[in-house]
């Protein structure tokens, strides 16, 4: 990554929440405060009543009718919203070593650990002033914990540009239902994603038609992996009641292997399965490459969990250095047409171009920050539905 002042800041629940940031220039110049929990609460109440995410005793289609005609489709109420998320979150002192900063023409990264009540703002869309969101003038990521970016045990795979791209785009699931059925739908040949896909050219692994495949199980996408520079998995993740059960569903029939029970004639790929290895036998862990995209429900929700261990730290341990996933629920195009009360084009297909766009770039998190901060500026000045952020804000990129 390029150079730049690099702030750490961590986030701790307790009877309040605790701050501490460093500046990895100076990393022995700790800053701690206490935010009362009064003080934060309100507005992450209204933030977890926007989002998809269903909510207890809700249906996923409760979740998405509640989320689809609410604060997040409306710019005035949303503006509103991130406004609040902003004056709660960011600390008034660092929020005036930022702006030294940017006075001085640099532009911040600020690398964020939140803790589980934080763990679904989106830190890119709040607004930190008139018009400005925290991202148009600072690149954020998400900074794995300690435990996991400076494990003895943890390779790092070095980035090879132009190298393969494993490509996983809406896998067809054995016995699927409703609830795993496609994400995409039909792929028309206009569609910005088939764009994607022709770009890679020979880069693309394995090759052939690259949607709704019936043959990338675990056992054939593995070895991929091996020499891949990048893996882009775009379909469904769920979660458990710990993260190393983060569930990621493959192609995978009865006849696979793995820790997680078969479940209508699927096997999910655990997180674990990724940390130890699926086969029976002496562990042995999946080798990931250096850049991991998984677009998928709530793929990076393992910071919800106690123990944050699930999907993005263990393709961390196993090889990659940034790892896009996302923070909710995530609203299918076809979610979209059926729960939305006004007409909405399709959003999915931009968000998962801007991605793979990021991730060929030398630097994966300015380069979607970057197109958070387009999408940011649009749906300010306009507030079309197609600039909204359920899809953008829902994006983050754990680099370490």
């Amino acid at each position: 990554m390029v150079k730049r002042p690099t702030v750490q800041l961590k986030l701790v629940d307790a009877d309040g929440l605790y701050y501490s940031w460093r500046w990895e220039h100076d990393l022995g110049a700790i800053q701690n405060i206490m935010v009362e929990a009064g003080r934060v609460q309100p507005a992450l109440d209204a933030l977890a009543e926007a989002l998809p995410t269903p909510l207890p005793e809700e249906t996923v289609n409760q979740a998405l009718h509640r989320a689809l005609t609410g604060p997040l489709m409306n710019r005035e109420q949303e503006a509103g919203l991130a406004t609040a998320l902003a004056r709660s979150l960011i600390p008034y002192q660092l929020a005036q070593e930022l702006n030294s900063l940017l006075e001085q023409g640099h532009r911040p990264h600020v690398r964020i650990q939140p803790s589980l009540s934080t763990a679904q703002v989106p830190w890119e869309a709040l607004r930190v002033d008139e018009g400005e969101r925290f991202v148009t003038n600072a690149d954020l990521s998400v900074l794995p914990p300690a435990t996991v970016r400076n494990a003895p045990e943890r390779r790092k795979s070095e980035w090879n540009p132009g190298g393969p791209v494993v490509a996983v785009l809406d896998p067809q699931i054995p016995g699927a239902g409703r609830d795993l059925g496609s994400v995409l739908g039909p792929v028309p040949e206009d569609s910005p994603l088939r764009t994607v896909v022709a770009a890679l050219g020979d880069r693309l692994a394995p090759p052939g038609e690259p949607f709704r495949r019936a043959d990338l199980d675990r056992d054939a996408i593995r070895p991929l992996l091996t020499d891949a520079a990048r893996l882009l998995y775009v379909g469904h993740v769920t979660t458990s009641k710990h993260g190393l059960d983060a569930r990621l569903h493959l192609s995978c029939g009865p006849g696979t292997t793995g820790r997680a029970a078969v479940v209508n004639g699927h096997r999910p790929l655990t997180a674990a399965d990724l940390l130890l290895g699926h086969r029976p036998g002496a562990a042995e862990g999946w080798s990931m490459p250096n850049r991991v995209a998984l677009i998928a429900c709530e793929s990076g929700g393992e910071v919800r969990f106690a123990e944050p261990v699930g999907l993005v730290a263990a393709a961390l341990h196993a090889g990659a250095r940034y790892v896009t996933a996302t923070r909710w629920t995530l609203p299918t195009d076809e979610g979209l047409r059926r729960f939305s009360p006004t007409p909405m084009p399709p959003l999915l297909p931009e968000a998962i171009a801007a991605v793979n766009a990021a991730h060929d770039t030398p630097d994966p998190v300015a380069a979607l920050n970057a197109w958070q901060r387009q999408k940011a500026a649009a749906w300010e000045s306009a507030g079309r539905p197609e600039d909204n952020p359920i899809i953008w804000a829902a994006l983050a990129t754990t680099f370490g």
